[in-house]
């Protein structure tokens, strides 16, 4: 037969269809697999109504056969076939989908069973990737004979008569040399093959079987001699390479929680059990399907730029995207997991999903349900919470401040810190419902451990008050506070504003004499100090500590020192506060000296300012000047 030019597309579009629709030549034989499996899925339909059709949902099956004599890989299947007429219109014009055609033909009642990948009728031509010529042979349902459509690309086809015993079509690659660091053998090896079918149809809902060889030692005689030697036989045997059940489609109720274990092991290749998991099966305004899981542990990369985050996305059990990150929020990338569903609109290629409200409509579900999962895990066991914590809290408040604060009310019962009243870590809610009705705020500070937080001057006041402190331990702990701002109407409260406690009208009065009578020695000190503070001030957060260092304004040292790591030098500087008790003795002697011998005073203002620095954890600008200053002292 003459040979006949596509009738809508040219080479170029041909071109573009193999070489920038498809980013990885392994998914022409998912689409040949999908498009085998449409083809029989119009068969078995036709078949519940059909009694000449002849053949059970158990008949039906899709073989994959590599010949490496001829460097040919077949894809065949037992399905509706096409005619001579059908080969010519769904595979002479580019983007015709005979499987589209199937399901608008469908009422919309018998549609929605029907689930038929096959939406754009451009994948069959992604089998130009990896072969120079190919062939179909077809033999449609109820037609006596078959036919053969052959192409070498883009420079047209011809169709004319074959011979096939039985309804169905076969796909025959002749697979390309290689060339420029292609290996188009590994097409033809049974392992590569098996590897892809079990990556990306492993829940295609038919057997795919190909003949495996296997390699068996003989019997031993019997009895054996001493020079015997085992002999090896070498046979072949079909084998399906697929689950075709995936575990997501199985009701809940019949899933055993070491299959759910099993899967996600397998499946994302973690050593450990997962925390826990989410079943998911969705009907509505869009159908799906979900596996979410949890995992015990980081991955390697978790916290690192290479990090990708992203469920599983199938379309009716074919995978489309290995890592799908729209699926999931910034401050749940942590999860793991699939998600399965027929009305995902793809884009031509089916590699990737249009941007559209099925997908935020499901990503909304998600993020709930992961949610909901976490507040069953932190109420129901806390020791599976406090191991997800470990591996994962930060995350969350990093969630909190993202973003301006958008999730912070999503995320805020799922935080977790220390405690001055509490064994173990606290939420906000429980810290909450321990608070004496007298206490006005959510107190807090900031430390590198509980231990050290605990043991500020600063502190003593509000824990001697009998108000309980959360202990900030992480970098981001301080920005979450302050993006939270208050819980439940309790603002937070640093135990360093000199207003955490309450004060009466004669407390401020008497407090406003001490700094007036008190002025010559913090200007003393402010002069001694020079720009190394801001200014020295009468503290009225003090107990039995003679000085504190605090800061003033909205950055604190912690922040200053977070910047100082994140950017390796510090663009902004907390404004240093030296604060004095006046009724310690220490700062009395420092008043009497001023009095009698400056330069003494000056030293001792130089010497309670370097105990205030280290205190709060701040670096001595000179080591050597504050050793050599005790050293003079004690003369």
């Amino acid at each position: 037969m003459a040979k006949k030019q596509f009738k809508t597309e040219s080479k170029r579009l041909l071109d573009l269809m193999v070489n920038s629709i498809y980013t990885h030549k392994d998914i022409f034989l998912r689409e040949l697999i999908s498009n085998a499996s449409d083809a029989i899925d119009k068969l078995a339909y036709l078949s519940l109504t059909d009694e000449k059709v002849g053949l059970s949902r158990g008949d039906f099956q899709i073989t994959l056969t590599p010949d490496k004599a001829s460097r040919t890989l077949t894809v065949s299947d037992n399905g509706m076939g096409m005619t001579a007429e059908e080969l010519e219109k769904n595979l002479g014009t580019i983007a015709k989908s005979g499987s589209l055609q199937f399901k608008k033909a469908l009422d919309e009642g018998e549609a929605k069973d029907v689930d038929i990948i096959g939406q754009f009728g451009v994948g069959f031509y992604s089998a130009f990737m990896v072969a120079d010529e190919v062939t179909v042979i077809s033999r449609a349902y109820g037609e006596p004979d078959a036919h053969r459509w052959f192409s070498k690309g883009a420079d047209g086809y011809t169709v004319d008569d074959a011979q096939r015993d039985a309804p169905g079509t076969d796909v025959i690659l002749k697979l390309k040399e290689n060339a420029d660091g292609e290996n188009y053998d590994s097409y033809l090896d049974p392992h590569t093959l098996m590897a892809l079918v079990k990556k990306h149809s492993d829940y295609i809902r038919y057997p795919i079987r190909m003949e495996v060889e296997h390699t068996h030692e003989k019997p031993a005689p019997d009895p054996k001699p001493e020079d015997y030697k085992p002999e090896y036989e070498t046979h072949k045997e079909w084998e399906t390479l697929n689950s075709m059940q995936p575990l997501w489609n199985r009701p809940k109720k019949d899933v055993k929680q070491e299959e759910y274990d099993q899967f996600y092991q397998e499946k994302f290749g973690d050593w450990q059990p997962p925390l826990a998991v989410t079943h998911l099966a969705v009907e509505g305004a869009v159908n799906y399907k979900a596996l979410l899981y949890i995992p015990s542990q980081a991955p390697y990369d978790y916290f690192t730029r290479d990090f990708e985050k992203g469920l599983q996305l199938y379309s009716s059990g074919v995978l489309i995207m290995d890592k799908c990150g729209e699926l999931l929020p910034e401050h749940f990338r942590f999860v793991r997991g699939v998600v399965d569903s027929p009305d995902f609109s793809l884009n031509i290629s089916r590699e990737i999903l249009q941007q559209d409200r099925q997908l935020s409509v499901i990503a909304a579900n998600l993020e709930k349900k992961i949610k909901a999962e976490l507040e069953k895990l932190l109420k129901d066991d806390r020791e599976k919470y406090l191991t997800f914590w470990k591996a994962f809290g930060p995350q969350l408040k990093y969630g909190v401040v993202s973003e301006f604060g958008t999730h912070k009310e999503l995320l805020k019962d799922l935080l977790l810190f220390w405690s001055s009243k509490a064994e173990g870590m606290s939420t906000l809610r429980e810290y909450r419902d321990r608070m004496p009705e007298s206490q006005q705020f959510i107190y807090y500070v900031r430390g590198e451990s509980k231990e050290k937080a605990a043991a500020l001057p600063q502190t003593e006041r509000i824990l001697d008050a009998g108000f309980e402190v959360l202990y900030l331990t992480e970098d981001i702990d301080e920005f979450a506070i302050q993006t939270l701002n208050d819980y439940d109407g309790k603002v937070f409260k640093s135990v360093s504003d000199p207003d955490a406690l309450p004060e009466t009208d004669a407390q401020k009065e008497e407090a406003k004499k001490q700094g007036e009578e008190s002025k010559p020695l913090l200007d003393f000190c402010k002069e001694t100090l020079g720009d190394a503070i801001k200014e020295a001030r009468v503290s009225h957060i003090l107990k039995s500590a003679p000085v504190c260092m605090t800061a003033d304004g909205p950055m604190s040292f912690e922040m200053e020192r977070y910047f100082e790591k994140v950017e390796g030098s510090a663009p902004m500087k907390a404004e240093r506060i030296l604060e004095l008790n006046l009724d310690h003795p220490a700062v009395q002697a420092l008043k009497a000296a001023l009095d009698s011998d400056k330069d003494k005073a000056a030293k001792y203002v130089k010497l309670l300012h370097a105990q205030a620095c280290l205190a709060a954890g701040l670096e001595l600008a000179d080591v050597a000047e504050y050793t050599d200053l005790v050293c003079s002292l004690m003369h």
